[in-house]
């Protein structure tokens, strides 16, 4: 009997496998540069949209293409001072090396980087003001309906009226009353800014656990204001 394909030899197969894997590796070093990347959530400063230990997906090329708009929920560089500086052991097991491994080629998010995830509220030549008389936030005058933010939350406790200014967008966490977020970094020399050369991209779902599996997607209530 004939068959309809040649079996490889076993000794091409074995020549075959290690070629595979570093083509796989590879692949997976460039989507982490330029595409997409797994990253972990180590806070609750974005309940309930975003919880403890989930996993997001975060799409990197939209940087490349500017694409960052209100509403986006965004991870970036710690623009200075936001984060305590992280502890780092001289101890590495061997399972710790394979981690790492699995980290640097971006199948795993990297759990000591420095980086921060919020939702964009304002973006260069907006007006972003809290509260109006009804407890409201507004952006360009125009009031907001934040379904999103945690409940019982309110849209926040610190009175605040800020200017965006070009390159850069304003964020605040949807758990208002445990995010540190631009509200709390006016004095700072960037005046609580996120200057978009720190924006690593744009979270567009969660993964994992799976019963969290979702999309992020922009509110409309934020999509809708004009400039």
């Amino acid at each position: 009997m004939r068959l309809p394909f040649k079996v490889p030899a076993k000794g091409s197969l074995l020549r075959e496998i290690p070629v595979l894997i570093v083509t796989a590796i590879v692949i997976s070093v460039v989507l982490k540069a330029f595409l997409i990347q797994a990253f972990y959530i180590p806070s609750g400063s974005m309940e309930n949209t975003l919880r403890i230990n989930d996993r997001v997906i975060v799409n990197k090329l939209g940087m490349h293409l500017g694409d960052i708009g209100r509403g986006d929920v965004v991870v970036f560089k710690d623009p200075g001072g936001w984060l305590p500086e992280p502890y780092v052991s001289d101890e590495v097991s061997f399972g710790q090396r394979i981690k790492n491994g699995f980290v640097a080629i971006g199948l795993l998010p990297d759990p000591a980087d420095q980086d921060l995830i919020k939702r964009t509220i304002g973006v260069a030549g907006d007006t972003v003001k809290c509260c109006d008389k009804q407890g409201r936030l507004s952006v360009n005058g125009v009031p907001i309906d934040e379904k999103y933010i945690y409940p019982g939350n309110t849209p926040s406790d610190l009175a605040f009226e800020v200017k965006v200014p070009k390159g850069s967008i304003w964020v605040m966490g949807d758990h208002r009353g445990a995010s540190e977020d631009s509200r709390y970094h006016q004095e700072d020399p960037r005046k609580g800014m996120v200057p978009l050369d720190d924006v690593i991209g744009r979270a567009v779902a969660v993964i994992w656990p799976v019963g969290n599996a979702k999309t992020l997607q922009r509110p409309e209530v934020l999509t809708n204001i004009k400039p």
